[in-house]
């Protein structure tokens, strides 16, 4: 195989026929198998199929009807998780990374799967190392810091590894790939992590619900066995009627739905962002999203354009060569970034007059590019007050007035020397030439964007590696409220000193990719939830440590590979709909499972209560599963997918038990009257049940008054219809229920229950509400 030919497709064939492809080993979302997989095996299920068994056995086959929810629950779990798994690979494949390729002496573009082991590859700054080569030609600079946690950048000429995972800073080198697929750096580290044990992070939501469906899990075994010895061989019920209650207890403490509701809203909500083009790769990002109050953006390519425009060049030095110099340095050039691409375009279109020598490339850890022209001297190009340092000074006027402008300046020099790269210019050996204005136009809708995150709690601070004038002055030109309270992260001399500024300014200027990973560090030590957006190879580190990374599609290929969200369209507008979408998601997940508690709430005490006194739980499975249809099942699906952008505040599962525990408490405290009044009375067992299920029916649209608030049309259509179908449901189809008649002093019992109801929820939400202001001031004076 010819290097300068690269392989012929038979070759490409052999090897892809050998399974030498460079396909990933897993695919980013899970299989079609997997999914019907997890959505029918899962130990709820399995408790389903158990009870249900029992049931049979007894021959209680009426209540057996609960399987139909299972069912229908399982049935739209697939079918959402399909949808969302169709949206998500169709996006991928849109964003998938293209590579430039050598093959049969011609170069084109390859998707990173489609190629094989021996291909002959490019790679420019910006791009990540999609399986491991060796260097060919050219010189680049690597950065293997998501591998190796290793932030220096190592330079890599012929002969060198280049290491899968790993990503180009600056340069440009052609390389033969050696190792593709599951043999790369990369897939060993992952395959040997998933041996490890080692998964991505959930979320707190998630981590909560998984808790909280651990902890019911293991009491169910416990408390239906004793519930099942004490109602038949304690109170001697018959096995059908001990069988029946006991089911009853059990499905009343399973959140059957909770886990189904979660995992349907988060699908939808990346369906959302999908037709928005906002490609998802990790779901656990929409619950970060929501609670985002701190968004870092960089300047270019978020707050302007991407697309940047050099000026005339401002004259520093009597040099009548100027234009040559210039056109010598980027003629012929093949740039790297946007900077390189816009300076080409002004001042490269010439014939070059000198011949370009040694070369080192822009890197943003020293700020600055040479080239050694033959005849001429080494040319410098660089950030001014890092190559000028006190010499600065000697051009303040004409650099105050264009950076005033929101222009980034780059200095052109001539350096009496050499230098390798990396190496700091002495300022006393540079000659300055010439100061180069280059300019990004504000997006349009960037106002409007920050307009938002303002009205909606959320800081901006805005990251660059420009001077901190001409950011301070683009952030206020785009509408950022404290854009004036800018600090120079050059002059920051420790981490002490960049916390307090993250605490204090809104701008910050020279920031290098470490101090911009310092900078998202120590904004979430300061309690605050981060997200970062870019699109160069100086966001990487600062969008793998956010909370929630955001690249933009049009950037470097390293930034959109570490980041949670890739926009698309890289359209920085689309963000607002983006953090509004995870905000709908999450807070309608929460009120949504408050209505699932309450019903746990109240099975879990009742059954603590059917243990320890001489009373049988006073219901069937087929009563409990219509209450749950019409005050838990439809309302929570309903209310899941509606708009909601409030800010997420507090803890999922502390914010869903303070709102269920009035309803869960009131349900108990008028059930627990209604079997006192039917031991008291001696009423008939299906007359305490029918009571019990119209009280816990009343509670449940009581319950769901309270979470419709505010009430729109939608809302008043929502209760009205669940509360037709409950009262009518108990009505039509009460001789399947086992509901019966009320005689008078049933009916007594049951009018009196059902107009304690309203005033037993005002006054337990009251009472817990003062006790929790009561708790909350006893904290405070013990922190005090």
């Amino acid at each position: 195989m010819e290097s300068q030919q690269g392989l012929t497709a038979q070759e490409v064939e052999r090897r892809r026929q050998a399974g030498q492809s460079n396909r990933a080993p897993q695919s980013a979302t899970k299989t079609v198998g997997q999914i019907v997989r997890d959505n029918i095996c899962t130990y709820f299920n399995l408790v389903f199929m158990v009870l249900a068994v029992m049931l049979a056995l007894v021959g209680s086959w009426l209540n057996m009807g609960f399987l139909g929810i299972v069912f229908c629950n399982t049935i739209i779990g697939i079918f959402q998780q399909l949808r969302a798994k169709k949206t998500v690979d169709e996006l991928t494949l849109v964003s998938a990374r293209r590579v430039r390729c050598l093959r049969g002496g011609t170069w084109g573009e390859q998707l990173s799967e489609e190629l094989v082991k021996d291909d002959v590859v490019e790679f420019g700054a910006g791009d990540q190392i999609v399986a491991d080569a060796v260097v060919l030609s050219g010189t680049a600079q690597a950065n293997e810091s998501l591998l190796t946690g290793e932030a220096n950048p190592i330079t890599k000429t012929a002969g060198d590894a280049l290491r899968s995972g790993s990503y180009l800073m600056a340069g440009r080198c052609v390389a033969r790939l050696t190792r593709v697929g599951a043999d790369s750096y990369a897939n060993r580290l992952t395959a040997a992590a998933q041996a490890d044990g080692q998964k991505v992070a959930k979320g707190e939501m998630m981590r909560s619900l998984d808790k909280l469906i651990r902890v019911i899990g293991i009491a169910l075994i416990p408390v239906g066995a004793a519930l099942l010895y004490k109602q038949h061989w304690v109170l001697e019920l018959s096995m059908r009627s001990s069988v029946e209650s006991t089911v009853a207890a059990l499905i009343g403490m399973i959140p059957e739905g909770l886990y189904l509701l979660t995992s349907v809203a988060l699908a939808v909500g990346m369906m959302r962002l999908a037709g928005r083009r906002v490609l998802t790769q990790d779901m656990n990002c929409i619950e970060t999203l929501a609670r985002v109050d701190v968004l870092c953006v960089d300047k270019t390519g978020t707050i302007t354009e991407p697309t940047m425009q050099a000026g005339e060049p401002i004259p520093l030095a009597d040099c009548p060569d100027l234009n040559d110099v210039l056109c010598s340095c980027y003629a012929g050039d093949i740039p790297d970034n946007d900077t390189g691409r816009a300076l080409q375009k002004a001042y490269g279109q010439g014939k070059p007059r000198w011949a370009v020598g040694q070369t080192i490339p822009f890197n943003t850890a020293y700020k600055y590019s040479a080239k050694a022209l033959q005849g001429w001297g080494m040319c410098v190009v660089g950030a001014p007050d890092v190559l000028a340092g006190a010499r600065s000074a000697e051009f303040a006027p004409q650099l105050t007035a264009l950076l005033d402008t929101g222009c980034r300046v780059l200095l052109l020099a001539r350096y009496d020397g050499t230098l390798a790269p990396g190496d700091k210019p002495d300022a006393d050996r540079l000659q300055f030439l010439a100061l180069l204005p280059l300019q990004n136009p504000i997006r349009a809708n960037a106002p409007k964007t920050f307009a938002y995150f303002a009205k909606q709690g959320v800081q901006v601070k805005v990251i660059s590696g420009d001077d901190p004038r001409a950011v301070s002055r683009v952030a206020a030109q785009a509408g950022i409220a404290g854009a004036e309270n800018w600090v120079d992260a050059s002059r920051l001399q420790n981490d002490r000193e960049l916390a307090s500024a993250a605490a204090q300014a809104t701008v910050f200027g020279r920031v290098t990719p470490e101090q911009k990973r310092k900078l998202v560090h120590a904004l979430q030590a300061q309690s605050h939830t981060v997200a970062m957006t870019g699109d160069g190879v100086n966001d990487v580190l600062a969008l793998k440590d956010a909370d929630c990374g955001i690249a933009m599609a049009s950037g470097a290929q390293a930034a959109a590979q570490v980041a949670q969200l890739v926009l698309l369209d890289s359209d920085f507008g689309a963000l607002p709909a983006v953090v509004g979408e995870g905000r709908r998601v999450i807070n309608n997940i929460q009120r949504s499972a408050s209505l699932f508690l309450v019903k746990n709430i109240f099975s879990l005490l009742l059954s603590v209560v059917a243990l320890c006194l001489p009373l049988a739980y006073p219901f069937k499975p087929l009563q409990l599963s219509l209450v749950s249809s019409v005050t838990i099942g439809i309302p929570s699906f309903i209310l899941a997918l509606e708009p909601n952008r409030e800010l997420v505040r507090g803890r999922f599962l502390r914010n869903v038990l303070r709102a269920a525990l009035p309803g869960g408490l009131t349900d108990f405290l008028l059930v627990f009257c209604a079997m006192g009044f039917g031991f008291a009375f001696d009423l008939p067992a299906n007359t305490v049940e029918t009571i019990c299920t119209l009280v816990v029916l009343t509670v449940g649209i009581c319950v769901l008054w309270g979470v419709c608030r505010p009430f729109t049309p939608w809302h008043w259509v929502l209760w009205g219809s669940c509360a037709v179908l409950g009262y009518g449901g108990a009505v039509l189809v009460a001789p399947w229920l086992d509901l019966v008649w009320l005689d008078l002093g049933g009916s007594l019992v049951l009018l009196v229950l059902l107009a304690l109801v309203p005033p037993t929820l005002y006054a337990v939400t009251l009472a817990m509400d003062r006790l929790r202001s009561t708790a909350a001031e006893l904290v405070q004076k013990m922190r005090q």
